[in-house]
C-alpha cells in the first residue's frame, strides 16, 4: 500500500482535485499536477498531507515531464499509476476554428497524455499493479456540432488508450479510459451548465468520476485493461 504513488495532471480544480483526494483516501501518494500553479499550490497546502505533493507542470513539454517525473520520483517515489485528467474544451464551428484554436486542442488533449505515457513509462515497466487512465469524454462516443477541435482530440486520446492498452499489456501495464458526460466542473460555463442539468436532470459531480478513476488504478481492476468507462448518467443513451 505505501509503495503506490499515482501522478495526476489536471489537478488544481474540479476532476482532477477531486481524483488526488480519492487517491490519497485509497492510500496512494499523490503528485498533484498542474499549470496553474499557485491555485495548485494553495490547495494542496489546504490539504496539510505530506503525501501530496503540488508539481508545475505543462503537459504540452516533453521538458516538463522529464522534471516532473523525477521530481517525483525523488519525493515520493516511482510512479505507479498515471492519471491523465488534464484538458482544455474548446469550441468553435468548422467555418470559425483557427488553426491555433484546433491545434491547442489536440496538444493538451492527445498530446500530454502521449508524453506522460512516454515520461513515466520507465517506472511503470517496474511496478506491480501498474496502470494509465486517461480521461476522454462521451464527445469521443457522440458527434457534437462545433467541437471540431475536442471531440477530434478526445477521439484521439480514445485510440491512442486502446493501443497504449494493447501494446503495454505483456508489460503488465494496465491503460484504460474514463468517459465523462456532463460534469459539474469549472470547465463548463454557468449557462451550459444550467442547459445541461434541465437537459439530463442532473450533472455529475467531480467525486463520481474520481470514483472511477479509483476503481480503474486499483487491484479489483486487475483484469481490466483497454477499458471504456462511461461516467455519463445515461447522457449517451439518450441521444
Amino acid at each position: 500500500m505505501t509503495d503506490r504513488v499515482a501522478l495526476v495532471t489536471g489537478a488544481a480544480r474540479g476532476q482532477g482535485a477531486a481524483i488526488v483526494r480519492r487517491l490519497r483516501a485509497d492510500g496512494f501518494r499523490v503528485a498533484a499536477c498542474d499549470l496553474r500553479v499557485e491555485e495548485l499550490s494553495s490547495n494542496v497546502a489546504e490539504l496539510g498531507d505530506d503525501g501530496v505533493l503540488a508539481v508545475a507542470l505543462d503537459v504540452t513539454s516533453t521538458q516538463q515531464w522529464a522534471a516532473a517525473v523525477d521530481t517525483v520520483a525523488d519525493r515520493l517515489g516511482p510512479v505507479t499509476a498515471l492519471v491523465n485528467n488534464a484538458g482544455v474544451l474548446h469550441r468553435a464551428s468548422l467555418a470559425d476554428e483557427t488553426a491555433a484554436g484546433f491545434e491547442t486542442s489536440w496538444r493538451v488533449n492527445c498530446l500530454g497524455p502521449f508524453l506522460g505515457i512516454q515520461a513515466t513509462l520507465p517506472h511503470l515497466r517496474e511496478a506491480d499493479g501498474a496502470s494509465v487512465v486517461n480521461t476522454c469524454s462521451t464527445g469521443a462516443m457522440r458527434a457534437f456540432p462545433n467541437h471540431a477541435a475536442y471531440g477530434s482530440s478526445k477521439w484521439a486520446l480514445r485510440g491512442l488508450t486502446q493501443i497504449a492498452a494493447a501494446e503495454l499489456s505483456p508489460m503488465g501495464i494496465r491503460v484504460n479510459a474514463v468517459f465523462p458526460g456532463p460534469i459539474a466542473t469549472p470547465m463548463l460555463d454557468d449557462a451550459t451548465q444550467g442547459r445541461l442539468a434541465a437537459t439530463f436532470g442532473r450533472l455529475g459531480q467531480p467525486t463520481e468520476v474520481a470514483d472511477a478513476v479509483a476503481y480503474l488504478v486499483s487491484e479489483h481492476a486487475s483484469f481490466v485493461t483497454g477499458a471504456e468507462l462511461v461516467v455519463d448518467g445515461g447522457q449517451c443513451l439518450r441521444m
